[in-house]
């Protein structure tokens, strides 16, 4: 075993830094064991440096990254500060001073990936990042290595914890969105300002990035259509288990049935109660991958939180520093198939939608004549009186798969004809 130590710079302290920290020390010996040669922490650089952090020397503690990163005996960098600035900067500065980099950050990689892989292959650096898809489950290196040889055609998963919990408890308490949310906010599922979570960003990011690994090509942030799961009611969860059905938000990134593009998007869906991901409860995460040879995958673990996301950090410092040993750098960016990424108006699914229609003979066939007009096939339709006696009705119609495209323009219809009061939900019907 080499007995000069890897040098690891550490930027950000957070819930996620002060567990690799912790790893890192409570498990040297074995890490050692492992790499081939001890890992130091040589510095940890931080906002706030006043605040007291248990098991970590003082004397490592700095503000300034730049020049942390900068100092030319660092080894590695862990960036887990997250957002667009000044990580960008930070890793760039570490690449170009000799240091690979292991990184947790989903927003910059979506943004910003192929600058970012462009700049360690410049600097024959490494740059990992399991953690900035899905915590402590094993994802990007299995599709960056272990599918390599595999043609994937599509990834489904539930990739955010928080969204999660909150729609598992309004499937199984009955709760609406509000209360649902409170209390993943009470027990440290929700952030303060949980926007990027339930408005989808969040799983938008880790969308880009798990297409562009799956179909080598690149897929930005803005190329994901995203929907969040705020409009989600306890009447659409009665309608999804009339159904035998439940509501997930769902990151999908699928190849074209001609191979010719790809799509990413994020929404909420309904999806079997007999499908694996259904049955996905709490704050856990779960991806599903479709292959042509190895057939149907599925990766499931806790998606979030210090020590599982720290988990992810730590095995890709494993490999990084192996790496630097043996002189050589792991896979980089692969976008060699520079596929075109569709619009959302492509896609092709089923749906499910609620209307809030006049109760008098006549209307059922309104309808149909309008789904009919845009090319969009009904599988079923349910029609039930209000139950406070009004003289309007509820209509839920299920159709046959269509694109997206055709069932904005039925819906665009529906809402002109004057026995349609409201077009209550529209969802989308996936993994059947």
């Amino acid at each position: 075993m080499r007995t000069r130590p890897l040098k690891v710079a550490l930027l950000g302290c957070g819930v996620v830094g002060s567990e690799v920290a912790r790893i890192m020390t409570t498990h040297a010996d074995d890490l050692a064991a492992r790499i081939g040669a001890p890992v130091e922490l040589a510095g940890v650089a931080v906002r706030r440096p006043s605040r007291v952090r248990e098991g970590i020397d003082p004397a490592l503690v700095t503000t300034d990254a730049t020049a942390l990163v900068k100092r030319g005996d660092i080894d590695v960098v862990v960036e887990v500060i997250g957002g667009i600035e000044p990580a960008r900067s930070l890793i760039t500065t570490a690449f170009e001073y000799g240091a690979s980099v292991v990184s947790a950050n989903k927003a910059l990689l979506a943004q910003d990936g192929a600058a970012l892989h462009a700049a360690a292959e410049d600097h024959d650096a490494d740059l990992y990042y399991e953690a900035a898809v899905a915590g402590a489950i094993p994802l990007i290196r299995p599709l960056r290595e272990s599918l390599a040889g595999d043609k994937v055609n599509r990834v489904l998963g539930i990739v955010n914890g928080t969204t999660n919990f909150i729609l598992d408890k309004m499937d199984s308490t009955g709760a609406g969105y509000q209360e649902a949310l409170d209390e993943a906010t009470a027990l440290g599922y929700a952030e303060a300002d949980p926007t990027a979570d339930v408005e989808g960003f969040d799983a938008a990011a880790k969308a880009a990035i798990l297409a562009g690994i799956a179909f080598h090509t690149r897929v930005r942030l803005d190329d994901v259509y995203r929907e969040g799961m705020t409009e989600v009611t306890a009447a659409d969860f009665a309608s999804a288990r009339a159904m035998g059905c439940t509501i997930k938000l769902l990151a999908i990134c699928e190849r074209a049935a001609d191979g010719g593009s790809v799509t990413a998007r994020v929404h909420p869906a309904m999806i079997p109660l007999s499908h694996p991901l259904a049955s996905v409860r709490g704050a856990y995460n779960a991806v599903f991958v479709e292959s042509d040879a190895a057939g149907q995958l599925m990766f499931y673990g806790p998606g979030a939180g210090g020590a599982p996301t720290a988990s992810a950090v730590l095995g890709d410092l494993v490999a990084v520093c192996r790496n630097k040993l043996s002189g050589a750098t792991g896979p980089g960016d692969s976008a060699y198939a520079r596929l075109p990424v569709s619009p959302m108006g492509e896609v092709v699914t089923r749906y499910h939608i609620s209307l809030d229609v006049a109760d008098k003979p006549g209307v059922l066939a309104q309808v149909a004549t309008v789904f009919a007009e845009h090319g969009v096939s009904i599988d079923t339709v349910r029609q039930q009186g209000r139950q406070d006696g009004g003289g309007d009705a509820s209509l839920v119609v299920v159709t046959h798969r269509a694109s997206d495209a055709s069932l904005t323009g039925t819906v665009e219809a529906l809402r002109n004809l004057d026995t349609v009061r409201g077009v209550a939900s529209i969802m989308r019907v996936e993994g059947e």
